[in-house]
């Protein structure tokens, strides 16, 4: 009887232990199970305010979407030619619209370059914070803005945005592009039926960089001359007679410096090089350092570009603008690494402008025509440092002319706006090559989205980019939130 007692209770222990682990097991998947569902609605949380973010802004963005198509006539081109010289050589190809652009007597060219103002210190209700491409854009005291081949920084210690560009407010020269000697305006017309009007390249003496202040970005403040040109000394790089373009500045966190870059030339475009100038303050005054070729190669058009994790690259034109260089800069944003990809070869890109929108790279680039418009790409990459591929023409609504035009402008910055992710301004220059202080400003805005019009250079279109646009409008404004990060 004692034996017979003994083993049913070993026999229930080891019933209880397996019992109790099997309980455990089951409370363990359920608390995992628990886990995993609320995680599973988590994500479905995110995911449903994704879509209504995503819905917010389209909703936001959808009157700049819009497409709004663009008509107007041309006179037919009227010969100046002697009649017996016709007779005897035969008539020349009449000129294209982009001809006509460009000379400043024709009736297309007053088209492009309206008198009509925007005006801070008088603006109306019905034009108060509207931009209008190619309209003269006075500031705050009432003068026309000198920031051309310019870009933009938000200093987030003032939260102020501070616009760089060329002050081109000087004396416009004619030059033929096959030598260095200098035309005034007046000069230079009895040159443009010989040689034509886009083979007179334009330029002006050297004043310097212009700064201007904002906060919302339209009514903007001048700073004055941050960096100035040198009037004596005839050896120094920012000497009047030579060429400063396309000035950037970004700021450094660990040196709490801003420093500019810059295309530095000679009057010939033979220089071809980088310039660097650096401040304590983003209205300067700047001091400048030195130039050179950067990683020993030419340099024309640049720009530089900071990304999210603090580290900046130049990018410019290079090899006679037949392809691109990008390289990193030093910690201190004051030199290049040795570092160096080539991009675009052979496709004869400038203007670069770069901007970043979910971990993605965008570029929008412009054709090699001097001062005559054309037409625009973008680009896009995973890395910074490339491979590069090309999506196509970016420019929508206008008409042909002007989207094979960028819109009678070249691209020289594209500037994120904080509240509305996916949403840019596409900062350009409208060229007046007979009067360069006159040039104007197209401002439009960029979004990202959609597929793009032309297959990337990768099989299959993969990775699938999205498609980068700029919407013409005449008459726009940004939408309340915009600042909203």
């Amino acid at each position: 009887m004692g034996m017979r007692s003994r083993q049913p209770k070993a026999l229930a222990f080891r019933c209880y232990q397996a019992t109790h682990r099997s309980l455990t097991l089951v409370l363990w998947s359920l608390a995992a199970l628990v886990i995993v569902v609320n995680f599973h609605l988590l994500i479905i949380h995110k995911e449903d305010d994704g879509i209504g973010g995503q819905e917010i802004r389209r909703l936001i963005m959808r009157e700049l979407e819009e497409v709004e198509e663009e008509k107007f006539r041309v006179t037919p081109h009227r010969s100046r030619r002697n009649p017996r010289a016709v007779r005897r050589k035969g008539e020349k190809r009449p000129p294209t619209i982009v001809d006509e652009f460009l000379d400043e007597s024709s009736a297309v060219h007053d088209m492009f370059f309206p008198e009509e103002k925007i005006d801070p210190t008088n603006a109306g209700n019905d034009s108060m914070y509207f931009y209008y491409p190619g309209r003269v854009w006075l500031d705050t005291d009432g003068k026309p803005i000198q920031g051309h081949g310019g870009g933009i920084l938000y200093d987030k210690k003032s939260k102020t945005y501070f616009w760089y560009g060329e002050n081109k407010d000087g004396k416009t020269y004619k030059a033929h592009s096959k030598g260095a000697d200098r035309y005034s305006v007046g000069e230079g017309k009895l040159l443009v039926d010989m040689l034509g009007v886009n083979n007179l390249l334009g330029s002006v003496d050297i004043v310097g960089v212009s700064c201007y202040s904002s906060k919302d970005l339209w009514a903007w403040t001048n700073e004055g001359v941050v960096l100035r040109g040198e009037e004596k000394n005839v050896t120094h790089d920012l000497h009047k007679s030579n060429v400063l373009e396309r000035p950037k500045v970004i700021y450094n966190d660990r040196t709490g410096k801003y420093v500019m870059w810059m295309h530095i030339d000679d009057a010939n475009y033979t220089k071809a090089s980088v310039g660097v100038a650096v401040s304590d303050s983003p209205t300067g005054p700047f001091t400048y350092l030195y130039s050179k070729r950067p990683h020993d190669c030419e340099s024309r058009d640049m720009t530089i570009f900071k990304d999210d994790d603090g580290k900046a690259y130049l990018i410019y034109s290079s090899e006679d603008n037949s392809e691109l260089h990008i390289g990193q800069l030093t910690d201190d944003y004051l030199d290049v690494t040795d570092v160096m990809r080539r991009l675009l070869i052979g496709q004869h890109r400038e203007a670069p402008a770069l901007f970043k929108h979910d971990s993605t790279y965008y570029m929008v680039t412009s054709g090699c025509t001097s001062w005559a418009p054309n037409t625009a790409l973008a680009h896009a990459a995973t890395s910074v440092m490339g491979p590069w591929e090309t999506l196509g023409n970016p420019c929508v609504g206008g008409n042909e002319i002007f989207r094979s035009t960028t819109f009678f402008s070249q691209s020289t910055f594209v500037l994120p706006l904080p509240g509305l992710p996916g949403s840019f301004i596409f900062m350009a220059d409208r060229w007046n090559p007979s009067d360069l202080r006159d040039s104007r400003y197209v401002w439009l805005p960029l979004t990202i989205g959609g597929v793009p019009d032309e297959a990337a250079d990768y099989s299959f279109m993969f990775p699938l980019w999205s498609r980068v646009s700029i919407y013409w409008h005449k008459r726009w404004r940004l939408p309340d939130g915009w600042r909203d990060s």
